[in-house]
């Protein structure tokens, strides 16, 4: 008995058997989703943790930039947290009406703005030590696996935004 060449197939869906390929668009299979609900748990655990400081998870990762960089260009800012300036300025401005960041135009070119930590913005920082610890505890991973998957979603990251680049 002669096996039937099967046609080649563009992508790994179409080579799968039909009730294989239906997996494919499973919400569980989906790793969008995946990591979308990874995200919202964290927030929430990131919601409890951070209560104590008075700060939003979004804030925390504002402060997080200043804390290792100092002040920055608002555009710098939205680079390392990849946010645009209409999603960066509404928190920038809860965070220096809390008294934790000034910004100021910039004296070398006024077309920019820069953001600083202030005193208490500093001060901040002392207590948010705990912070990391409280999440990798709330993994329940060690911190080698949590290292690694770091990794990973760095790779992961890096992959989607170049196939994004060149129009996926």
């Amino acid at each position: 008995m002669t096996a039937t060449p099967t046609p080649p197939t563009a992508s790994p869906a179409a080579a799968a058997p039909p009730e294989a390929a239906d997996d494919w668009l499973r919400l569980d299979q989906q790793i969008c989703f995946t990591l979308n609900a990874a995200s919202r748990a964290f927030n929430g655990v990131y919601r409890v943790v951070l209560k104590d400081l008075g700060i939003t998870y979004p804030q925390y990762l504002v402060m997080l930039v200043l804390w290792e960089h100092g002040a920055l260009p608002v555009k710098k800012l939205g680079e390392h947290l990849r946010l645009d300036s209409g999603t960066l300025s509404p928190l920038l401005k809860r965070l220096e009406t809390a008294g934790l960041v000034r910004r100021e135009r910039s004296a070398r070119d006024e077309r920019s703005v820069e953001v600083r930590p202030t005193e208490e913005g500093v001060a901040l920082r002392q207590r948010a030590l705990a912070v990391p610890r409280r999440i990798v505890a709330a993994t329940g991973f060690e911190i080698d696996e949590i290292r690694d998957l770091s990794g990973r979603l760095h790779r992961l990251t890096a992959a989607l935004d170049k196939a994004a680049d060149e129009g996926a």
